[in-house]
């Protein structure tokens, strides 16, 4: 994978090639010091909340608690104003409908959703964008290390960065589908929702292989700025494709239910289906749950826990493995350690 394909993917370049069969979006420059705000690492204030005043009752407990300190030096945490900035986004909420689902050039807070009053990706003010975006860390990852795969010494290619605003739709995850293409040719589709069963999909997973394959020899095929790439569709209760998302064709972007070795190297894609097959009907390999015995929890639920509970249950991190090994021997030798 190359930067020049990463670059490709950014959402700003794609856009204006496939405006009419996606999502109607808004693009907003994204200010260096609203940048340098969702990277600062301090205390998470968010920046445009408007809370509602708090009125105390007099002699009640919470009026004692009001003053925390009589220090004269005591500094108030204060979130940053971005009034134009605020203006800009507030303006297209609104021509958007007032709710939006909101990204970067690549990535959206899809690992941080937990984090939401409505545990939801739907915003409708610039606070609810903020606190997503300064609790994802695939927004810290498009900032910081949008070119970490690539594989070509090139220089990094010049970025500027931009808050993407989709209007909101109530898409369906079982709708969801994940599209392969390497030389110009759709290889490969996959369930977008693979920790889930859904019978529809199993169903009619031929019909759906079908109307994706014609949808992306009408419509993206040829088009794109790369012949190897990834992009995301969804299918309407219409039967309708409507597309989503590119994605760079590397081990940036999640294979699902594909191994990227079945992907650039072409062996065991097949699967039951024989080449001959395959080829004669020029369609892609079609792959999604078919059974609920093999439903998972979420991929996205381990971002709920703090990095060290996951590399320990994963046991990515050997040294914290090995720290806590002994920290449980230790309380096995003196039982009383375990009481403190």
């Amino acid at each position: 994978m190359k930067k020049e394909q990463v670059a490709h993917c950014r959402f700003s370049v794609w856009y204006p090639l496939f405006r009419t069969v996606t999502i109607r979006s808004v693009i907003l420059p994204l200010p260096d010091n609203v940048k340098e705000y969702l990277l600062d690492d301090g205390t998470l204030v968010v920046s445009g909340r408007e809370d509602p005043p708090m009125h105390a009752q007099e002699g009640s407990d919470d009026a004692e608690e009001i003053q925390w300190s009589d220090d004269e030096n005591t500094t108030t945490l204060k979130a940053p104003e971005f009034p134009e900035f605020t203006a800009k986004v507030e303006e297209a909420i609104s021509s958007l409908g007032g709710s939006v689902f909101p990204k970067l050039n690549w990535s959206a807070p899809r690992d941080a959703y937990w984090i939401a009053m409505n545990s939801s990706l739907k915003c409708k003010a610039l606070s609810d964008i903020f606190l997503l975006f300064k609790s994802s860390d695939f927004i810290t990852r498009d900032l910081t290390q949008p070119f970490i795969h690539c594989t070509d010494d090139s220089p990094d290619p010049s970025l500027d960065y931009e808050l993407v605003l989709r209007k909101w739709c109530e898409l369906i995850p079982g709708a969801e589908f994940r599209c392969f293409v390497k030389e110009n040719k759709l290889i490969g589709i996959s369930q977008r929702d693979y920790t889930q069963y859904y019978d529809h999909i199993s169903t009619q997973c031929e019909e759906i292989c079908r109307s994706i394959q014609e949808f992306f020899k009408k419509h993206i095929q040829y088009k794109f700025l790369d012949e190897d790439f990834v992009f995301d569709v969804y299918r309407d209760s219409r039967g309708k494709i409507w597309l989503i998302d590119f994605n760079p064709f590397g081990e940036v972007t999640d294979s699902l239910l594909f191994t990227w070795d079945e992907l650039t190297s072409g062996r065991n894609l097949k699967g039951e289906q024989s080449e001959e097959e395959a080829t004669e009907q020029d369609y892609p390999v079609f792959r999604c749950t078919n059974s609920k015995v093999t439903v998972q929890p979420s991929p996205y639920l381990s971002y709920r826990l703090p990095k060290d509970f996951v590399d320990l249950s994963t046991g990515e991190d050997v040294h914290k493995l090995i720290d806590f090994l002994k920290l449980v021997r230790i309380t096995e030798k003196n039982p009383h350690l375990s009481s403190l």
